[in-house]
């Protein structure tokens, strides 16, 4: 990170990789007719044509446009964090969470610097316009072997941080949906307790439900090889659904692999709504509700 942007948070700004996909962003969607919120996404990272992508004002510009009132931004190392209380306290359609990433934690913990990290998690969960610690969590597809005690520290450490702020919890739980569930039975889990771009199966969902958690379900909801998704969506209470992009990533179809960013959320709602075979305008109506429930009101 540049001294630039350890003094001044918004010059922070990271690039996603771009490959062979195509980087051009999809048309805009049809409005929703009631205004839902993008419950996660990474909008530090840049995505696009010629290295560009959009500004904070103009990815909220192009999502107010379709129906999106607010956006969750998370943050998964201290730089991320720090970026997502910024644009929390800049802008009164943004919301913050922030955490160390579990696959951070093992990096962090290798330079002898997660107790500091986690301080500073600490410290920005305080601002008020932070309402969730996330995403954190555990994941056992990019970390294994001597990573993981870390990873379960910080875990750990998180919940303890969400209790104390009294605020929410993200949780990404790749490869880990077992180990995820157990430690949140053995230590307690925060009141609002949301599974961030759900990606387990018909009982994990109905095991998160009865406990009380919430479900936030992604673009890849729409992917074809997602049925564990649609069974899943299925049998989640509507009280305990979430939508969210997961920008720049996780672009619904038809627009796989290209850059994703809140104002393609109509996209898989409405998508959501078919499969649930619900009334669009009482689903968005549940989704607001929902999203307001678990991280409070956007403006002051």
């Amino acid at each position: 990170m540049s001294d630039t942007a350890a003094s001044d948070p918004s010059q922070y700004v990271r690039q996603r990789e771009k490959g062979a996909r195509d980087v051009s962003y999809p048309a805009s969607p049809e409005p929703l007719p009631v205004a839902v919120y993008d419950n996660h996404c990474h909008l530090e990272i840049q995505d696009g044509e010629d290295g560009g992508g959009m500004s904070l004002g103009e990815q909220l510009l192009r999502a107010g446009e379709v129906g999106i009132a607010g956006v969750v931004q998370a943050g998964g190392d201290i730089e991320s964090s720090r970026w997502s209380a910024w644009a929390a306290a800049s802008h009164p359609r943004v919301l913050a969470a922030v955490a160390i990433h579990p696959n951070e934690a093992p990096a962090y913990a290798a330079q002898g610097m997660l107790g500091e990290a986690i301080a500073v998690i600490d410290e920005l969960a305080a601002q008020p316009r932070v309402r969730a610690i996330g995403e954190t969590g555990l994941d056992f597809f990019r970390t294994e072997g001597d990573g993981l005690p870390a990873q379960f520290f910080s875990f750990e450490a998180h919940i303890a941080l969400a209790k104390k702020h009294g605020i929410a919890m993200q949780i990404h739980d790749r490869d880990a949906h077992d180990e995820v569930l157990e430690t949140l039975a053995r230590v307690g889990a925060p009141d609002r307790t949301v599974f961030h771009c759900f990606s387990g199966d018909e009982a994990m969902a109905r095991l998160a439900a009865d406990r009380g958690y919430w479900l936030s379900f992604a673009g890849n909801v729409t992917f074809k090889n997602a049925q564990n998704l649609r069974d899943a969506l299925a049998v989640t209470p509507l009280e305990r659904i979430l939508v969210e992009t997961d920008a720049p990533f996780l672009t619904p179809t038809p627009f796989r692999g290209r850059p994703n960013a809140p104002y393609l959320v109509p996209v898989t709602v409405r998508f959501m709504a078919a499969e649930l075979d619900i009334d669009l305008d009482a689903f968005c109506a549940q989704l607001a509700a929902n999203t307001l429930e678990v991280y409070g009101a956007f403006e002051d």
